[in-house]
């Protein structure tokens, strides 16, 4: 299902520097980018591996904790962490979930890249080696209620380009990013979010 995989992905983010492992590279990543921007094509295939679900948009983070993911096609929906709760809007159902952070982020990948640097709290990290042309790290959450068994990021010059995630029940959601642009301006605006009046508010 996209919205359950949109939140794991909130935020799905990075870049790297020097050519460095790719461990290095997410910490420094961590360490030098307070902001990020950038265009996303999402596709997600279920165990059977049938009829996979592609959606596209854009998302923006400002660290720590707050994010912005925006899906435009095929049908509109939003997310946006305010570092206190997270906001799901959908617009065709006038419908919105809103969750506290700390329990709707958790050991998801939101976490592993737009919460605080020390990442290895909530994950185990380890080199995954090279393929399709990119290095890769491989995440595994340390909580057992994540949802996700493991997170692959995946890096070429200097830069993120994708980001591969496996849910508990065989879904995998596979992401490519494009058009990144490293800690730009971000209006506070964009990491707020008010309710409309016609939409039911669902949650805490």
């Amino acid at each position: 299902m996209i919205r359950r995989s949109v939140l794991a992905v909130v935020c799905l983010l990075a870049a790297a520097l020097a050519r460095a492992d790719a461990i290095d590279q997410l910490h420094r990543f961590l360490e030098s980018t307070r902001t990020l921007r950038a265009d996303f094509t999402q596709t997600v295939v279920g165990r059977s591996g049938r009829q996979p679900q592609i959606s596209s948009g854009v998302m923006m983070f400002s660290r720590p904790g707050k994010f912005r993911w925006q899906i435009e096609k095929p049908y509109s929906q939003l997310l946006v962490g305010d570092g206190e709760k997270v906001w799901i809007h959908d617009p065709d159902l006038r419908q919105v979930t809103v969750k506290q952070a700390g329990a709707a982020l958790g050991g998801t990948p939101a976490s592993l890249l737009a919460g605080d640097t020390v990442i290895e709290k909530n994950f185990t990290l380890r080199e995954a080696g090279e393929r399709d042309g990119l290095e890769w790290i491989e995440a595994i959450p340390k909580a057992q209620d994540s949802g996700f068994d493991r997170v692959r990021i995946g890096f070429a010059g200097g830069e993120l380009r994708a980001m591969e995630l496996l849910d508990s029940l065989g879904q995998n959601t596979s992401l490519r990013f494009a058009h990144i642009e490293r800690n730009p301006r971000l209006a506070p605006s964009l990491f707020r979010f008010i309710p409309p009046a016609n939409a039911d508010v669902i949650g805490e």
